[in-house]
């Protein structure tokens, strides 16, 4: 495992998100609620979780109609402008993503080709070209 989430990473995190986390034994939970939407979710995240024969961090997300998991998170990106994180892993040139916005919205990519996240997105329909421009802000950070 080459990344693993600090101290410095979480109030990162908190920042964007505008909320403070909980510690709870070996993980942070974020709870968010956005009034004007109604939304809810709590995002968790688990530094150097076991995860089979190795170690990892797991994000997961929970919303009142669903449970969202990011396993083996290799990164983030927190940005401040768009008031989200975006949280990604990468494996066998693909990357997923889970994008939690400060207003308690939440996005999943799995399993998309790195190749879609740079060049004219607009070569691609609108069913890929929403996971190819989501996930792009975080292709600076990737190896």
């Amino acid at each position: 495992m080459s990344f693993e989430f600090k101290t410095k990473d979480i109030e990162s995190i908190s920042e964007v998100l505008k909320v403070k986390p909980v510690k709870r034994g070996n993980f942070y939970r974020f709870e968010l609620y956005d009034k004007k939407s109604k939304r809810k979710l709590a995002l968790e995240i688990y530094p150097s979780l076991k995860t089979g024969k190795g170690k990892g961090n797991l994000i997961s997300v929970y919303t009142i109609n669903s449970h969202l998991q990011l396993h083996q998170c290799t990164g983030y990106l927190a940005s401040e402008l768009l008031g989200e994180v975006t949280f990604y892993s990468e494996a066998d040139g693909k990357i997923s993503g889970l994008i939690v916005e400060r207003e308690a919205g939440c996005s999943l990519y799995a399993n998309v080709d790195k190749s879609v996240l740079s060049g004219d997105f607009t070569r691609f329909g609108p069913e890929v070209m929403l996971s190819s421009i989501a996930l792009s802000l975080a292709e600076t950070n990737l190896k």
